[in-house]
């Protein structure tokens, strides 16, 4: 999800915190839900699926999860956890980012450093409240041996609770939050230069110009600044292998974020690192696409905020 970083701020427009619209987060909601039910998983599922198998070719990777249950194969942890994930994240996001950004503001920081400030918040935020463990039953689905008896999502989740109380189920939470908290810094860092760049470019530099940007030109940079914002993409490596239920000799039973580094560069180097950026690129372009362009035309549809 990326709509905020669209927005465009008036250095010397006063200060005053934007009200929370809960059209906005209805909107927010449904377009998650819209964006993770369609290529969302499906890049998610590939993303995961070569983090976790670091060995695997895109090919083999793509014929594995196939195998798992045909396309549905590519949906594994959609229902319920991705969809928990994507109806609760936007809102969280929406009401801590706005809140440390205004504060960020009445400090004293300028709309660039306050727009980052509200960024990592935001993503803190989201990756210790819903994403945190949803993430981390995503990431079980998609890499558990699958055993002859089905055994339902919920079934494995208590289990796990059973088994490692509540810290089981929320493995690689602190992983997610680095990662989210970088994700959204750069998002909102770079985002917000390709659209000056893009304003600048296009509608010079007079006082008018950021009023002209279309909605083309606030995707056009969003997408930019989703793509660009994968340079974090050992973080995401890390946190899969933190998550993963892939059994390896030697794997450390117990992992940390740098016993999975150490682990992931002894068997992979510094490729392993690397494993799954496309699919996470495809993923970002896509939630920026339906977070930014979709978000834009429909606010504009039902009139939100």
């Amino acid at each position: 999800m990326a709509p905020m970083a669209s927005i465009t701020i008036d250095p010397k427009a006063p200060l005053q915190k934007k009200p929370i619209s809960y059209a906005n987060l209805l909107l927010g909601a449904s377009l998650n839900l819209f964006e993770v039910s369609t290529l969302g998983q499906p890049f998610e599922v590939i993303k995961t699926q070569l983090a976790a198998n670091r060995g695997q070719s895109m090919a083999q990777a793509l014929k594995t999860i196939y195998g798992r249950g045909g396309i549905l194969g590519f949906y594994q942890g959609l229902i319920p956890w991705a969809w928990i994930e994507a109806s609760t994240k936007g809102a969280v996001l929406l009401f801590t980012a706005s809140e440390v950004e205004y504060r960020a503001r009445v400090a004293g920081a300028s709309p660039f450093l306050a727009g980052i400030a509200g960024g990592m918040g935001g993503g803190l935020a989201q990756a210790y409240t819903t994403m945190g463990f949803c993430t981390f039953m995503k990431t079980v689905e998609v890499t558990r041996h699958k055993s002859a008896v089905k055994e339902s999502t919920f079934k494995i989740a208590g289990d796990i609770f059973k088994r490692e109380g509540i810290r089981g189920i929320n493995k690689g939470v602190n992983a997610v939050a680095l990662r989210q908290c970088t994700n959204w810094a750069s998002r909102f860092g770079i985002t917000r230069f390709a659209q000056e760049s893009i304003i600048k470019a296009r509608y010079g530099e007079g006082p008018e110009a950021a009023k002209k940007a279309t909605v083309l030109d606030k995707a056009g940079a969003s997408i930019v600044g989703g793509a660009l914002s994968c340079w974090n993409q050992p973080i995401e490596v890390i946190r899969v292998e933190m998550q993963s239920q892939v059994k390896t000799e030697g794997r450390p039973e117990k992992m940390t974020i740098f016993k999975a580094a150490q682990w992931i560069h002894q068997n992979n180097g510094i490729k392993g690192f690397y494993r799954g950026a496309l699919p996470r690129i495809g993923l970002g372009v896509w939630q920026t696409l339906c977070m930014v362009a979709l978000g834009d035309h429909f606010r504009a549809l039902f009139k939100t905020n």
